[in-house]
């Protein structure tokens, strides 16, 4: 797992072994969540109402159903300011991924978006499943490549060919050369598989883990009998952002960035690549897959 010549919340490179599970081949569609939504009722973070008491200094107008959604820039503009191309937008949700008037009528194969941990984890609980660990992903991510830097291999093109939906050029976040054909999620499986038959391990968008945020691994085991087996990842006391301390929302892992991820500023579309992700915070380019583990009862997944 890792890596030490990327980013460095990546390193440093260790060993760790998991135990079998199956994972989804590709990202939970919009028709498959809207499948769990009508045989549950349930609501989304993003459709209630936030509590005024978890947001201090808030302002009013804010603390009404939404989230997060992607609005591209009229030009260039300081990429250390995120707030410039992110726009809090009320009635955006799963069902109106770019606010209200926007539909996933014509985008059921679409991954579903702006789910919060919380609504990945219920999803996966009426599958009768789990979210993966990190390391679940990542081994699942690299397609048996040991140690590439993508999930297909070290050339990011390779024979110039566009494996992953990511920002297109280097004009971020104002301008793409439409190359992908794709401005912001496309259909699950639009991009080549990895070695395991797994699709849109790379951009489109990222996806939430079930462990909590860390801001580097641990070291490497000193021998191979000390390799850790299934790990999980910190605590919800380390995971809280120090430099929001007025915030004491827990961050999960999400892995594989997004159609986001531009070279010039984000190359995360990688197995490696980890961010943080708030657990009551969906957005317009988050999304998950779930995982299924051994029944000890019968012995296979």
């Amino acid at each position: 797992m890792g890596s030490d010549d990327h980013y460095p919340e990546e390193a440093p490179t260790h060993r760790v072994r998991v135990g079998a599970f199956r994972i989804d081949p590709m990202p939970v569609t919009n028709d498959a969540f809207a499948a769990f939504v009508r045989a549950t009722g349930h609501v989304t973070v993003a459709e209630r109402p936030p509590d005024p008491a978890e947001f201090p200094g808030a302002p009013p107008e804010n603390l009404v159903p939404g989230s997060l959604v992607f609005t591209p820039t009229p030009g260039p503009v300081d990429l250390r300011h995120l707030s410039q191309w992110w726009t809090w937008t009320p009635g955006a949700s799963w069902r109106h991924p770019e606010g209200p008037g926007s539909s996933v009528r014509s985008r059921g194969e679409h991954p579903v978006v702006h789910v919060a941990h919380e609504d990945a984890a219920a999803y996966a609980a009426w599958a009768g499943a789990d979210l993966p660990t990190e390391a679940e992903w990542e081994y699942a991510a690299r397609g048996g490549l040991e140690g590439a830097a993508f999930t297909w291999g070290d050339e990011a093109r390779p024979d110039g060919r566009l494996m992953a939906n990511t920002w297109d050029g280097l004009d971020f976040p104002w301008r793409s050369t439409g190359e992908s054909g794709y401005l912001r999620t496309s259909p699950v499986g639009s991009f080549p598989a990895n070695g395991y038959g797994l699709f849109d391990m790379a951009g489109n968008v990222w996806e939430w883990t079930d462990d909590w945020w860390t801001s580097r691994h641990p070291d490497d085991a000193a021998s191979p009998c000390c390799v850790p087996d299934d790990p999980r990842g910190g605590d919800l006391e380390s995971s809280l952002d120090p430099a929001q301390p007025q915030f004491r929302t827990g961050r999960k892992v999400v892995k594989g960035g997004s159609h986001l991820c531009a070279d010039s500023y984000c190359m995360r579309y990688r197995p490696a690549a980890r961010r943080p992700q708030m657990v009551d915070t969906g957005m317009s380019h988050v999304g998950f897959r779930c995982v299924w583990r051994p029944d000890p009862a019968v012995g296979r997944v």
